[in-house]
């Protein structure tokens, strides 16, 4: 399925869809990096794309950037309250919630 959607971009087709489904497919298959890159161009695009903000930060946390993954779900918030989806508005919040339950132990261990 990647290569068929990395052939459509080769060919010119470039769009939210498309770039979802390759964010998707690259963080399915164990490459963050390469599925961040793919939401980013998503989410410049569509910027009310709260599935892909979602993902976004998943992928951000996945290479261990926690303030990409936090300011792509904050972001993501907004763009599902805009829209209206609240499910997605649900999963993110559950996400900063962890990564805020997290932060306290991390400055522990970090003597802070």
């Amino acid at each position: 399925m990647l290569e068929s959607l990395e052939q459509m971009l080769a060919r010119g087709t470039d769009n939210p869809m498309l770039r979802f489904g390759l964010g998707k497919g690259y963080l399915d298959a164990g490459e963050p990096a390469r599925a961040a890159e793919h939401l980013r161009r998503c989410v410049a695009q569509d910027p009310t794309y709260s599935a892909a903000w979602k993902l976004l930060g998943k992928a951000l946390a996945a290479c261990a950037d926690e303030a990409g993954a936090r300011e792509a779900w904050q972001r993501g918030l907004a763009a599902a309250a805009a829209r209206g989806d609240k499910q997605a508005e649900r999963e993110m919040t559950t996400f900063l919630r962890k990564l805020d339950r997290r932060r306290p132990a991390d400055a522990d261990e970090a003597g802070i």
